[in-house]
């Protein structure tokens, strides 16, 4: 029986677990923290239950326009992150239960990998030593702490870990990025009266999502109270009595933003550091693991996924590559394709993406089509938001088949499944347009965009 170690117990980690132990293997995973890592504790899963709750606020307010009269009373900070603390409490419970029903060990500790061998673990009791045939690294990432002078051990100062259990909300909040994170959390705590400024350093916020939408995602932003600044470069940060202040260079000159919190939303960097990754000859580059497409390293028998690798930092990536390094540590031959990997935005209304942006289909010269369809001509999107949104898709010119969907509006993230299950296929517009669309649905938008494209739109 091949023994295999996993170092790390997040989404990547307890994913290659199961798999291995389904496969036949024999498992033992080493998590330092929690299990469900970063995604579960303090990442997609705390941070969805929190604007959860925020929606419901938003659509209590918004009642009324729907002809529902309800007196809102406000919210119970301490309920919303108690409900919070339930999900996740849940949620880890489930995944320890997943480790005993695949009879997986399980130690607490914090691994230092010897060699393809062996791997030591330093735990409460002292250092153990894990003997095995492979090794799976999916120790995850960290937030990553900007070089601005000011932040570090600031205590107006936190990063995306600790905006998720503030005692209070704040009065006020200056984000620094305009990524996935910070726009999040600036929309969350908004709704629940944070006056919350974005200041990005790029001329965009979200690089990696398509720009038509996203520039309508920050005029809605905008709408609801949202300050954002573009291109702007925070100096430093200091100490007032109650406030920070926040020094930023806008157009070459000095702004000031006094504020209760900063928060930090850079990114995050990949948590290496403890692996001894130079020792056990693994080649990383600054910290992020080099893998193949099998998610095998320099050393046979040694594989890493997910934030470890420092790419594309998701949840969902991690989980496919702990499949895949699975399966080729025991004997398969499987290759990682990310072209079906979905981003998710969860604002209000969501945002979501699969494949290629007009951007990146401009910039590799791609002769390329484009479909569009606007929300407000979909019955269920004009129900549930005032039709507040669009989709788009890209699609080859010769061909017509699928390289890339983007959708703004409510549930994008479900809805982004059937997009990227096309490109998976290698689906052409035909495809698509044969396919009957449930009324009323918002999908039948992505098929309407898709007749768009071809100037067959039937409803606008």
């Amino acid at each position: 029986m091949t023994k295999i170690t996993i170092i790390g117990g997040g989404p990547g980690g307890y994913v290659a677990a199961i798999r291995s132990a389904q496969l036949g293997g024999q498992v033992t995973l080493i998590e330092k923290n929690k299990l469900g890592g970063t995604c579960l504790n303090v990442g997609c899963i705390p941070t969805k239950a929190l604007l959860h709750s925020a929606e419901i606020l938003e659509e209590a307010r918004h009642a009324e326009q729907f002809g529902i009269k309800l007196d809102v009373k406000g919210f119970d900070w301490g309920a919303v992150l108690s409900k919070k603390n339930a999900v996740v409490s849940q949620l880890v419970g489930g995944v320890s239960g997943l480790m005993k029903k695949n009879k997986i060990a399980v130690i607490q500790g914090t691994a230092k990998i010897d060699n393809v061998s062996s791997v030591s673990v330093s735990t409460a009791q002292g250092v153990q030593k894990i003997a095995g045939d492979k090794i799976i690294i999916a120790s995850g990432s960290v937030p990553a702490v900007p070089p601005i002078p000011g932040i570090k051990d600031n205590p107006f100062c936190i990063d995306s870990t600790g905006a998720l259990s503030l005692e209070k909300v704040p009065q006020d909040m200056v984000v620094i990025g305009g990524g996935v994170i910070g726009i999040e959390l600036a929309m969350l705590y908004s709704i629940f009266g944070t006056k919350a400024t974005i200041i990005e350093a790029l001329p965009k916020l979200l690089p990696m999502m398509d720009g038509e939408l996203t520039a309508i995602l920050k005029d809605l932003l905008i709408k609801r109270g949202i300050k954002i600044i573009t291109e702007a470069k925070v100096v430093s940060v200091e100490n007032g009595a109650q406030k920070a202040k926040v020094n930023v260079e806008i157009a070459g000159k000095k702004e000031v933003f006094e504020t209760e919190k900063v928060l930090t939303a850079v990114g995050r960097r990949t948590d290496t550091e403890s692996l001894g990754l130079d020792a056990a000859g693994i080649k990383h580059d600054r910290g992020r693991i080099i893998a193949g497409g099998d998610m095998q390293t320099n050393i046979k028998g040694i594989y890493a996924i997910g934030d470890c690798l420092g790419k594309v930092m998701l949840a969902h990536t991690a989980s496919a590559q702990g499949e895949i390094a699975a399966e080729n540590a025991l004997g398969h031959n499987e290759k990682y394709d990310g072209k079906t990997c979905p981003s998710c935005v969860y604002t209000i209304p969501e945002f979501a993406g699969v494949g290629l942006t007009e951007e990146e289909a401009k910039a590799e010269k791609i002769d390329y089509t484009v479909g569009k369809f606007p929300l407000l001509a979909n019955g269920k999107s004009l129900i549930s938001n005032n039709g507040i949104g669009m989709v788009k898709v890209i699609l080859g010119k010769e061909y017509n088949e699928v390289l890339g969907a983007h959708i703004l509006g409510p549930r994008a993230t479900d809805i982004i499944g059937e997009c990227a299950l096309a490109i998976g296929m290698e689906a052409a517009f035909e495809d698509i347009a044969a396919v009957i669309h449930a009324h009323p649905t918002i999908t039948e938008a992505v098929r309407e965009a898709f007749l768009a494209s071809q100037k067959r739109a039937i409803h606008f």
